[in-house]
Parts: structure tokens; C-alpha cells; sequence
């Protein structure tokens, strides 16, 4: 099986650069299933029911989210029908799906969203005590068979020492942990010695000319100033296309990244 998993998609422009370069790298590649983090899908932030369509449309399977993946008025109220993983381990009552389950060829796929805590919101459940319950009690519940079915995390968190910690965590357990949050992507791909696929970051997918999807010159005026400023989202120009491959028949984990002019 050969799983795409697409780095956080930002505004119009990371929407406009998986629209241009997934359906062709679909084809080219024989991807079977395409996975994305959409919690700054719609305008740099959260997630809506059109900009969900949107992706499926342009070939997106299912999603992830994020610490953001609320922001947009009345999502909460219906992203349990979407095909979202939103983070699991929020404190009860938890919004939304807190996985998915797809059914491709000859296993399962099985898809989870987790935050880390450090330098972030520390008042979000312990992702590692989550996990476990969620690997012996939750998934087993839902016929889900972990010698055989093939687990993606999104690991949503800043430090990377805490996305490698949970990886080895993990380790053996689940098929792929894939960081993300950062915007910034890492080289760090590879097959950890129990067997599963862990990169730290995959980075944005969204404006090139910016500083994380936001225009260039708001970003510098609050490192200037000190004082809050209102985001406005780079809407022209290049755009990334940041992406992380998992070929589970040949072992590999690697990069396709694009750079577009749109």
C-alpha cells in the first residue's frame, strides 16, 4: 500500500497547490489512499464543511486536525460528519471523531490525531496515556487488528524532542507517526527499529512567499513591535505542495515536495 499524507494545507493557496499537483501525482505514483492536515484549511484557520468538500474533491481520503481545527463558528457542530480525525486526547468531552477507519486492500487503515503539550497548550491529556488506551481498549472495540491493520498518528506538537519521543513510544505498535504544527519541514524520515515510519514534520502545504502562510511584512511588524497584529493570509504567488510518502511493501518513508508558481 502506498499512503500520501499531505503537510498542513493553509488558505486558499495551499488548497490551490493540492488541486493542481495531487490528482496527476495520484496516477503517477498508484497512491491508494491520501490523507491531509486541514486544521488551517480554511483561511489560515480551522476547517469548514466547503473547504473539506474541496480537498475530497481534489482527491483527499480523510483528514487530521489540529490545535486550530475548531476555529472556524459552528464547525464542532458538524465536524463528526466529516472525514476528520480530530485530536483525541482534549479533555472529556471530546468533539468530533477521534479517528477513522478505512478500509483498503488486504488491511485496515486506521487514522489518529494527537497534540503534544510542551510549549503548548498544557491543559490537553497526556498524548502517551492516550495512545495506550486507545491501542488496547478503543481499537480492539472497533475490530480493529493491530498485527494486521496499519496505524497513521498525526502528531500535532512543537517540540521535536517530544514527536520523536512519542514515536519510539510508539514504536512497533503503530505503522506511522507523522509530525506536524511547525509549517517547517524536517529531513528526518526514516523506519525506527520496531518497524514503524516516523518523520517529525511534514511541513506546510501553502504559500512559499510568506512566513507560515502569513504575509511576509505582518509577521516582521510584531517581531518589531512586540504588539499583536491581525493575520491576512498569502493568497499569491508560489505555493509549497509538502507531502510525506509511506510505501509499506518496500519499507520506505520518504519526501515529494513541489514548488509551484499559481
Amino acid at each position: 500500500m502506498r499512503i500520501l499524507y499531505i503537510g498542513e494545507i493553509v488558505a486558499k493557496l495551499g488548497r490551490k497547490a493540492v488541486k493542481e499537483v495531487l490528482p496527476s501525482l495520484v496516477a503517477s505514483d498508484s497512491i491508494d489512499l491520501v490523507i491531509a492536515n486541514a486544521e488551517n484549511l480554511a483561511h489560515g484557520r480551522g476547517a469548514s464543511r466547503d473547504t473539506l468538500t474541496e480537498m475530497i474533491s481534489a482527491g483527499v481520503n480523510y483528514f487530521t486536525g489540529g490545535d486550530h481545527i475548531f476555529w472556524q463558528k459552528d464547525f464542532e457542530e458538524y465536524a463528526g460528519e466529516m472525514p476528520l480525525a480530530c485530536p483525541a486526547n482534549y479533555p472529556e468531552p471530546v468533539l468530533g471523531r477521534t479517528f477513522g477507519i478505512i478500509e483498503r486492500q488486504e488491511f485496515k487503515v486506521v487514522v489518529l490525531n494527537l497534540m503534544g503539550r510542551t510549549f503548548m497548550n498544557e491543559n490537553f491529556d497526556s498524548p502517551f496515556q492516550k495512545i495506550d488506551h486507545m491501542l488496547t481498549a478503543v481499537l480492539p472495540d472497533q475490530g480493529v487488528d493491530l498485527h494486521k491493520d496499519f496505524v497513521v498518528v498525526d502528531f500535532h506538537a512543537e517540540a521535536s524532542s517530544e514527536k520523536s519521543a512519542f514515536a519510539n513510544y510508539v514504536d512497533g505498535r503503530v505503522g506511522a507517526v507523522i509530525g506536524s504544527h511547525t509549517h517547517i519541514p524536517t529531513a528526518d524520515c526514516q523506519l525506527l527499529p520496531k518497524g514503524t515510519y516516523f518523520v517529525s514534520d511534514a511541513g506546510m502545504t501553502g504559500s512559499a512567499d510568506s512566513v507560515l502562510g502569513v504575509k511576509t511584512d505582518i509577521i516582521i511588524q510584531k517581531y518589531l513591535t512586540a504588539r499583536n497584529q491581525k493575520f491576512e493570509w498569502e493568497e499569491d504567488g508560489r505555493a509549497w505542495f509538502r507531502s510525506i510518502l509511506i510505501d509499506t511493501h518496500t519499507k520506505l518513508i520518504s519526501r515529494i515536495d513541489r514548488l509551484l508558481s499559481l
